[in-house]
């Protein structure tokens, strides 16, 4: 289970020159729209109550140290049959009734850290429509083709299902900025859409809080906090965590912050995508207002759809530009083989080349020469960009949206090349492909001015939250359209599959060139694909290091083709398609395992190609191994996701009728489809290495949603029983 550091000011007692570590989960108070009591157990003894819990449960007494039992009313009897449960991360909700006058309230239950278990009390609110408003709202969400349509729905239906003035869906960047994507509001309200807030807006810990605790209402920021009496959990004998306490007191910079902006209340859902934080769901009301825990539930259960859609559409994106660089592939080693080289299919198709990362200008810094296509600086100036590429730590790739600005030495490119991205195509010195961006100059629009000191006078301690909320527009000069993630995943992949093409190119040549022997050998030596070159015999002439790190200890290498098949176990017909390569004369692919000692093993994709120099005369061959662990791995993830997603997630034995159980279904049934349209488009768009994690991240969530579903509906199909 996630913790948070218990390191910085204590609740209430940050400004903002330290609010960024403020420990805001330590609230130890709460808002006054419920009550809240903490359990000790195993003896079920209430030891902490907030002030306002007598009154606000209509009892005369409600004293610490007494137990559920002697509450009025039926809430030991509906509690008792949850709290064999972990309820660590998703709290409970159950209908319960109190009192003499049995006043239906509902009742949210989990366990924090250092023990016990938290009871929040709210009164009992209308009944969700789930067939009506979620069915509906799942299908928009799922036909949406694109994010931005997607935020789009997103906001319109947040503002249909919860009646608040403002609903704004927030994307995050890299820097933790935020900016309003979307956006539906009353009319008579100003547009907040496009402006963007920084980063500081949010610190980090309340960033994770909205990574654990997904949903959060403030119902009046003028509302006066309840103490929890004692002030110390009686269990841990600490502050209590109220990490996911849907009634913990928000912190009084966050509220200063509401109030500068002139909002009363306010809804937020996290938007989660692959276990990270995207964005929110940020919704304002300018009248006091609060939703009962069925309405925030469908919006929680809504937000984890939209997540899992968004993952969707952005490996959509990736997968799309994976096969622009398969076709781009191909024709550089159709090249290869025609032509001898590979460089003019590269920059025949510029748009293959540019298009996939968004550039307007690209270069190939290969063996001393430049070939360029699109805009891009002289030749000279590509020279001296190749030459400080060289004295940067190496890395698969070099990403830059002020290059000018960040490198002094090249500010005179900035109309031509603000945006630098570079991935080396071998592991020799000199030798990239780079794509260029101009310079945009633009106008950011901000919510206010984020680089005016907020307060009055010199005094640090005076600072308070930004009190002008107008739009600033700063102009931002020598920069470029930052390079997104799908960019980066594409000239990756480009850089890999050139990297991949640079390596069959050279191990050809080195068949055909006897007078560049030496030095071509040692490019293929260093590349990291493992190689091995054979002559028209089948004897092999050499095997690169990255090979030879794939033998099992104290293994001999291989002197021909015939002696490779000892190494390797698999299918037949790769075995002998091996055996008949040096007969056969003919290319193929196949997939073989080799053998490492004891139970190691490593499975292996094979590329066998011959080398001619002429149609009747061979040369030898060339054979490159790719190593499919991750990949098998990554075919093992999607596979057990595919199995497993449905039958994991069933409703809870004997708790649901059969009219709760069918609702359930179809509503699970239409999570469910989304999630796999997801996990479709995750497999086939983003890096296997990557894939396992991206699946249960949807798996999880899948199973998350399942649950929470599992717990809204039987409490909606039991909230009007005694």
């Amino acid at each position: 289970m996630p913790t948070l550091a218990a390191t910085g000011p204590a609740f209430g007692e940050a400004d903002l020159l330290n609010c960024e570590r403020e420990q805001i989960h330590l609230a130890g108070s709460i808002q006054p729209l419920g009550a809240l009591l903490l359990l000790r157990e195993p003896d079920n003894v209430i030891v902490q109550i907030s002030e306002n819990a007598a009154g606000f449960l209509g009892l005369d007494d409600l004293p610490l140290d007494a137990t559920l039992d002697t509450i009025p009313g039926d809430l030991a009897e509906r509690l008792r049959p949850h709290l064999a449960d972990p309820l660590l991360d998703i709290a409970r909700g159950v209908r319960c009734h109190i009192g003499r006058n049995r006043t239906p309230f509902d009742c949210l239950i989990h366990r924090p850290l250092g023990g016990g278990v938290i009871i929040e009390l709210e009164r009992a609110g209308p009944a969700a429509e789930l067939s009506r408003h979620l069915e509906k709202a799942l299908q928009s969400v799922m036909a949406m083709a694109t994010v931005r349509s997607l935020c789009d729905e997103t906001a319109t239906i947040f503002k249909a299902l919860t009646g608040y003035d403002r609903v704004m869906v927030y994307r995050f960047d890299d820097a933790g900025n935020g900016e309003v994507l979307s956006e539906a509001k009353e009319p008579t309200l100003d547009a907040l859409l496009g402006n963007r807030y920084p980063a500081s807006d949010i610190p980090q810990i309340a960033r994770r809080l909205y990574i654990r605790n997904r949903i959060r209402v403030l119902h009046d920021v003028e509302y006066r906090p309840v103490p929890l009496i004692p002030s110390l959990s009686p269990v841990s004998g600490e502050q209590l965590d109220m990490s996911l306490c849907f009634l913990r007191s928000s912190s009084p910079i966050h509220v200063q912050y509401l109030k500068n902006m002139g909002v009363r209340g306010t809804l937020v859902v996290s938007l989660m995508v692959n276990g990270k934080l995207w964005g929110l769901v940020s919704c304002h009301h300018y009248v006091p207002r609060f939703i009962h825990f069925e309405e925030r539930t469908v919006c929680e259960l809504l937000a984890e759809a939209v997540g899992t859609r968004i993952a969707a559409l952005e490996s959509f994106v990736q997968a799309q530009a994976e096969i622009s660089v398969r076709r781009l592939e191909q024709r550089m080693i159709r090249a290869i083989s025609r032509e001898g080289d590979w460089r003019g299919a590269l920059f025949d198709h510029a748009t293959a080349l540019l298009e996939p990362v968004g550039a307007t200008g690209a270069a190939l810094l290969f063996e001393g020469e430049i070939r360029t296509v699109g805009d891009v600086p002289a030749t000279s100036s590509m020279r001296d960009i190749g030459r400080w590429l060289d004295a940067q730590p190496r890395s698969g790739l070099v990403a830059a949206t002020a290059f000018g600005r960040d490198v002094p030495e090249f500010q005179a490119l900035t109309p031509i090349a603000s945006g630098l991205l570079a991935v080396p195509v071998s592991t020799m010195p000199g030798e990239y492909l780079v794509w260029l961006r101009p310079e945009r100059v633009q106008t950011v629009t901000w919510g206010g001015n984020p680089f005016e000191p907020h307060g009055v006078g010199d005094d640090p301690s005076t600072l308070s939250p930004r009190r002008s909320f107008a739009q600033w527009h700063q102009v931002v000069e020598g920069t470029a359209d930052s390079w997104g993630p799908a960019d980066l995943a594409a000239a990756r992949l480009i850089g890999e599959t050139v990297a991949d093409v640079v390596t069959q190119f050279r191990s050809v040549r080195s068949l055909i060139a006897e007078d560049q022997l030496d030095q071509v050998r040692r490019q293929v030596q260093q590349s990291g694909n493992p190689v091995i070159i054979a002559d028209a015999d089948g004897a092999i002439l050499q095997i690169n290091s990255a090979f030879d790190a794939l033998l099992p200890p104290r293994t001999r290498r291989p002197a021909s083709i015939a002696e490779l098949r000892t190494l390797f176990s698999g299918p037949e017909e790769s075995i002998r398609a091996l055996a008949d390569l040096v007969k056969s004369r003919r290319g193929w692919r196949g997939e073989l395992v080799m053998n490492r000692g004891g139970n190691s093993v490593t499975p292996l994709l094979l590329r066998a190609d011959p080398v001619f120099a002429a149609r009747d005369r061979s040369l030898g061959f060339v054979l490159m191994f790719t190593d499919l662990t991750e990949r098998q791995a990554a075919e093992t993830a999607r596979r057990k996701f595919q199995e497993g997603v449905i039958e994991q997630h069933r409703p809870m034995a004997g708790r649901l009728d059969t009219k709760a159980d069918l609702m359930f279904r179809n509503l699970l049934s239409a999570m469910v489809e989304n999630a796999q349209l997801a996990a479709l488009e995750i497999a086939d768009g983003v890096d296997p290495s990557e894939m396992p994690a991206m699946l249960e991240a949807v798996r999880a969530s899948v199973a998350r949603t399942a649950e929470m579903l599992g717990h809204l509906i039987w409490h909606a199909s039991h909230g009007g029983t005694d």
